[in-house]
């Protein structure tokens, strides 16, 4: 009889760790949907919960109407204004595609006209390479330029057509950001408690996984608007076409570190000296090199700070494959994936057991 009964014991402590790994996956299955509203509403409750604890402070054991306040305060200074900049960059956008259909902005001049400062060397290695006839480089150019603004359009046109599937998002993300910001402690604790690990690690790992996401978007989402912002500026002042446009991209590219921004104005001041424009050429690549990429440099280490800051390669390699794999959702999943790696082995290293095992034997 004690056979049986050993056996059923074993079956049962076997089973609740399957049917809890079971209906975990099934649950993120069904939430599948609106897992980017429900990304977003997490970060959002993550960085906005210390503006949340100052509106509670002013009005104590009012934790419902300290949440609704700070949504509020979250859409007036970021839904609302992405929204309307969203509308004005898809208007730009059209206006754009319709110079370059004119052909008042026309590319594949720069490279015909810089064919005739081309050393002799450089002709003939582009010959080898088959762009010799800077014609059809040209056409190919314009043709690619033209199907890139029409793949926008289409994608601004599929986004038209989902505005409802948007706005039942929007307000996924803006129902659990209420929660999160009224109840964040409690759901905090109860995470905490749930981890199968010791007091001390577990509690780091939250604070670590807090502090890490709260600095890297934070820092992430600051320089990305500076570095726009003065991107957009400087094109607006030279007066060059498109200038809200080329800052978002900027603004945009300026996830990626190291390369970031660079693939918006590099490419745009080579074809301002190519077409002879040389001192606007010259004007936005002072300003693009020691300027909009410096801004990177000096405003993410005070942001993010030593503690919480990553090395440049991990976020590069995270954000890369982030957007590989996840599209626009993995530039934060991906630095929030690789900032719970170091954490984890951060932890692994400082166990007694790891450090015992390093220790030479007597």
């Amino acid at each position: 009889m004690t056979e049986p009964a050993d056996a059923r014991t074993i079956l049962e402590r076997s089973f609740m760790p399957l049917l809890l790994l079971l209906v975990t996956v099934a649950f993120v299955w069904l939430i599948g949907p609106f897992i980017g509203a429900i990304l977003w509403g997490v970060i959002t409750a993550i960085l906005f919960t210390p503006l949340n604890a100052q509106v509670l402070a002013r009005i104590p054991q009012r934790r419902s109407l300290a949440a609704i306040i700070t949504l509020v305060i979250i859409m007036a200074v970021a839904i609302i204004p992405a929204m309307l900049l969203g509308v004005a960059l898809l208007s730009q956008a059209t206006a754009i595609y319709g110079q370059v259909q004119s052909g008042e902005i026309d590319i594949g001049r720069g490279f015909v006209a810089a064919e005739r400062h081309l050393p002799p060397f450089v002709r003939a290695w582009l010959v080898d390479m088959g762009l010799g006839d800077f014609d059809a480089v040209r056409d190919r150019i314009g043709q690619g330029i033209a199907s890139s603004f029409q793949t926008l359009a289409r994608q601004a046109f599929t986004v038209g057509q989902g505005t409802i599937a948007f706005f039942l998002s929007l307000g996924v993300m803006l129902y659990l950001t209420f929660f999160l910001l009224r109840d964040g402690q409690a759901l905090t604790m109860m995470v905490e408690r749930s981890l199968p690990l010791p007091v001390d690690q577990r509690r780091f790992l939250v604070a670590r996984f807090v502090a890490v996401v709260r600095a890297t978007i934070r820092g992430s989402i600051i320089v990305a608007i500076l570095q726009g912002l003065v991107g957009g500026v400087m094109f607006w002042t030279l007066g060059i076409s498109g200038a809200l446009l080329w800052g978002v991209a900027m603004a945009i590219f300026s996830l990626f570190p190291a390369i970031g921004t660079g693939l918006i104005w590099v490419p745009v001041t080579v074809y301002l000296l190519a077409t002879g424009d040389v001192w606007r050429g010259v004007a936005l690549f002072l300003c693009g090199f020691f300027i909009i990429s410096s801004v990177d440099n000096v405003v993410r280490p005070i942001l993010v700070g030593r503690d919480a800051r990553m090395p440049d390669y991990v976020v590069l390699i995270a954000t890369l494959s982030g957007f590989e794999l996840m599209g626009f959702n993995g530039f934060v999943i991906g630095p929030v994936i690789a900032a719970l790696f170091m954490a984890v082995w951060e932890i692994h290293a400082n166990t007694p057991a790891s450090n015992a095992t390093d220790r030479p034997a007597d």
